[in-house]
């Protein structure tokens, strides 16, 4: 069969509306998974052993159950049990944020543990109250220590937001199901959706390196 690429062309405003809607779930998912992960990853390492209990049991729900369902479940499932109702676009942030903040929290968990106790003894020891102090010393460095694989997850994230269109939201992916709907042709435009994909993904991976780099030069400094 011979490749038509001509046939992308009348898309590609849909394509960028599409692009607009996954960046757009990406970013939004990313920042409530980390704002959701920093509390989860204190409960992780807290002496209270309820607050563990809740963490580990949290984090092994969204690590046991596939993302789809989560979704579906999310989408479909809540609203006949509980009297709210998410748009498509509500319910695939929700959910991947919270999928992600229990997969950051772990990283987090471990960056946390892997600081020197004596920086909890010093900061105890002048007075310095836990909020404060895991907000100004520790979290920092925590962060700083699991950048690598927070980056990871959030490439993960984004390959992740694929799932949306199982619920009718119209990203990237959606876009080439349209098209392969309409021309019976689907090499095309799923080789243009990879392509988006991994400039998507080298942007990242090349923004998660600048950081590391800074990082770092900001510590030998």
């Amino acid at each position: 069969m011979k490749l038509d690429f001509s046939i992308i062309l009348p898309w590609l405003p849909n394509f960028g509306a599409a692009l607009i809607v996954t960046v757009q779930v990406t970013i939004c998912s990313l920042l409530l998974g980390l704002v959701l992960s920093v509390p989860l990853s204190l409960c992780k390492i807290s002496n209270l052993r309820p607050l563990q209990v809740f963490a580990d049991f949290y984090t092994s729900v969204f690590r046991g159950v596939p993302l789809l369902v989560q979704v579906f479940m999310m989408y479909f499932g809540i609203p006949l049990v509980l009297p709210v109702k998410f748009n498509a676009f509500q319910a695939g942030t929700l959910v991947f944020a919270m999928n992600s903040a229990a997969y950051i929290s772990e990283s987090m968990k471990g960056g946390i543990r892997a600081i020197d106790r004596g920086q909890y003894e010093a900061a105890m020891a002048l007075g310095v109250h836990y909020p404060s102090m895991m907000k100004d010393i520790i979290l920092p460095q925590a962060i700083k220590s699991v950048l690598p694989s927070l980056v990871n997850e959030f490439i993960s994230l984004l390959k992740n937001t694929t799932l949306i269109s199982s619920i009718g939201l119209v990203d990237i992916l959606r876009v080439g199901q349209m098209i392969q709907s309409k021309t019976y042709r689907a090499f095309e435009p799923f080789f243009v959706i990879a392509i988006f994909y991994y400039v998507l993904v080298m942007l990242l991976s090349t923004l998660g390196k600048y950081l590391e780099r800074r990082v770092n030069k900001s510590d030998r400094h």
